[in-house]
């Protein structure tokens, strides 16, 4: 019988968290996306005013909310980069 390798794929632990990362930046646009449709699903309700106000409000929320998910993940990869970690180039 074949036993299987005791040498498993290894990635360090720097360039999966890096990965991880460069995953979630690239997933962020996605998430806006469906964000930003949601007030369209959102059932009509008697004062068109007041439904227009609370969704520009929600839109601007999720645009704040997005901003703030960029900048904390730029900031760890270019601290990751600043320490000399993986340059992501593959």
């Amino acid at each position: 019988m074949n036993e299987p390798a005791k040498n498993g794929i290894f990635l360090e632990r720097a360039s999966y968290r890096r990965r991880r990362l460069q995953d979630a930046a690239r997933l962020v646009p996605v998430l806006g996306a469906i964000l930003w449709t949601i007030p369209l699903l959102w059932p009509e309700q008697g004062d068109a005013g007041a439904d227009s106000a609370r969704a520009v409000t929600y839109t601007f929320g999720v645009w704040v909310f997005l901003i703030i998910i960029t900048a904390i993940i730029s900031h760890y990869l270019r601290s990751d980069e600043a320490l000399g970690g993986p340059t992501g180039t593959d």
